[in-house]
């Protein structure tokens, strides 16, 4: 070997000592952070398909074609869902189901506790709107219209501004206070296109416009 290899040799060698550990390290590190990754994802996929199919089973038992769904299995399934997929959405609208027939069944206490559970710390913005209203109206069904309404304060997402106004418009008529519902009316009647306005809604305006005159 010639001094020229031994010096290269020798050099790698040298590169090896100061580097080498490092880049083993590096590279076993990167394997991880890949490996792990992707041991992650097919974790969260097999979180959310288990999460699917026992939210699949809870559709099935809550809108049972009876019309009678089996409260008991409801109310079992959801609570697998929250126990096993609490960090899921399909936990919270689980909750809303179990609200759907705590009140069919006239409970309406567990049906608010199930819906505010969801108001407090909702996944996404949809879910906390449609827990908000279905709660205010379990609300008014109980004679709390002041507690309904103030939990429609301030502003909500344009795609639910007129179903929120129009409900705003309905606890103010249970209140009394017809000038401020017809105007709720009003509002929820301008968040929609002519054609979605004509209907429930209108007749609701048609009919305190009638007291007034």
């Amino acid at each position: 070997m010639s001094s020229t290899e031994d010096e290269q040799l020798a050099e790698l060698k040298d590169f090896w000592q100061r580097n080498g550990k490092p880049l083993v390290t590096g590279v076993l590190l990167a394997l991880v952070v890949v490996f792990g990754w992707q041991a992650w994802h097919k974790y969260q996929a097999n979180q959310s398909q288990g999460a699917s199919s026992l939210y699949q089973q809870l559709l099935e038992t809550a809108l049972n074609p009876t019309g009678k769904p089996d409260t008991a299995q409801v109310a079992d399934l959801a609570n697998k869902l929250k126990t096993e997929y609490g960090n899921s959405e399909y936990a919270q609208y689980g909750s809303l189901f179990v609200a759907k027939v705590a009140v069919d069944n006239g409970k309406l206490d567990d049906a608010a506790t199930e819906l505010k559970a969801v108001v407090d710390k909702p996944k996404d913005a949809m879910l906390g709107e449609i827990a908000r209203q279905r709660l205010a109206q379990v609300l008014a069904a109980q004679n709390k219209a002041d507690d309904a309404l103030k939990l429609l304060e301030g502003d909500a997402d344009k795609a639910f501004l007129a179903s929120r106004e129009e409900l705003k418009g309905d606890l103010l008529v249970q209140l009394g206070r017809t000038d401020d519902a017809y105007a709720a009316y009003q509002k929820a009647k301008a968040a929609l296109s002519d054609e979605a306005a004509v209907g429930g809604l209108q007749i609701k305006l048609d009919d305190l416009a009638k007291k007034d005159a």
